[in-house]
């Protein structure tokens, strides 16, 4: 081998291993539908180099999945719709602890867990929805209300398998107990104007096509609807107004999407980067901008559909509850017939 061809071999090796043998990426298994947290995503990838990798499902199936997975699972970040199922992700250990003081600062105590295992990066309330030609505002109150017999075959609402009826229902056992909450879902069952069925925007076409007067559904599924730009979408949403109940109690129930770093995560300081980037102000108002729901950072101000609802009073319970008592509340909506 000649002078030439050996500096030029010694050049090739140099470069090879001058060369990543992994370049910087985060994997995701998000509960999230891509269309509403992939834009974040790609921001988040222009602005640090590192790759994001993506792959959406259902909840269960991914808290299923990582205990299969071990230490050999490809996850570094849970992403999910509800605190229940954040709650279930660490009571089967397999998340972990998250020291971040920007994480720790942005986000208020009760949207995140008390052990740093999971938080909030988005907030949703769910709300009472009513045809205003059919039901007078000042005859709504708070959610035990709707178990009154003044409301006798008019409410339309999803399933008892919803994870968000699950929500609702367990934070109303945090607050008045088993009994009281029992009584009141037996009540809330016998008013209802047809067996569930449908998502959101089925109750509110409901609603709106006179098949029952009132309905309970998550805001954002009203301002999409409103801001969809399909005339039949816009037409139903046109026919009905949001209520904000328990404003003189306990306030509006709410829930979060959030995530939390898998205990084996191969990519831990890209992940905790990611979730911090979810939290800044410019990704906490598109979630407000574009997916309607609110911002966990209450320097944020809500815009466009958002504002014109105003400002309200949510509950504040401990999110942690939501898992605590999913169980005991699916039992109980199995016991008076929610369906």
């Amino acid at each position: 081998m000649n002078i030439e061809m050996k500096y030029t071999y010694v050049l090739v090796i140099f470069l090879i291993f001058q060369q990543p043998v992994n370049a910087a990426e985060v994997n995701i298994y998000s509960a999230r539908k891509e269309a509403l947290i992939k834009p974040l995503l790609e921001n988040f990838s222009k602005k640090t180099g590192i790759e994001v990798n993506l792959i959406t499902g259902k909840a269960d199936t991914f808290i299923k999945r990582l205990e299969i997975e071990g230490k050999n699972t490809p996850a570094d970040i849970l992403l999910t719709v509800d605190a229940a199922r954040l709650v279930r992700a660490k009571e089967k250990g397999l998340l972990q602890k998250v020291n971040s003081a920007v994480l720790n600062e942005v986000i208020p105590d009760s949207l995140r867990d008390v052990d740093n295992l999971w938080f909030g990066l988005s907030l949703r309330s769910r709300v009472i929805i009513y045809a205003p030609e059919r039901v007078e505002m000042k005859d709504l109150s708070d959610y035990i209300d709707l178990s009154n017999t003044k409301w006798r075959n008019r409410i339309c609402v999803r399933s008892s398998s919803n994870i968000y009826n699950q929500s609702l229902v367990a934070s109303m056992i945090a607050h008045y107990g088993i009994d009281k909450t029992e009584a009141w879902a037996k009540g809330l069952v016998e008013n209802f104007a047809r067996n569930p069925k449908g998502g959101d925007r089925d109750q509110i076409k409901a609603v709106a096509a006179g098949v029952c007067d009132i309905a309970l559904v998550n805001n954002y599924y009203l301002a999409g609807m409103l801001d969809s730009g399909q005339e039949d979408e816009i037409s139903a949403a046109m026919k009905i107004k949001l209520f904000w109940p328990g404003q003189k109690g306990y306030g509006a129930h709410v829930n979060i999407s959030g995530a939390g770093v898998i205990k084996y995560a191969k990519n831990q300081k890209e992940a905790i980067e990611l979730l911090e980037y979810l939290v800044t102000d410019k990704a906490q108002e598109w979630y407000s901008n574009i997916n309607y729901e609110y911002s966990i950072n209450p320097k944020i101000k809500s815009t466009g559909v958002l504002k014109k609802w105003g400002e309200f009073v949510s509950d504040d319970i401990d999110l942690s509850l939501l898992g605590k008592y999913n169980s005991e509340a699916v039992l109980l909506m199995d016991r008076v017939g929610w369906k």
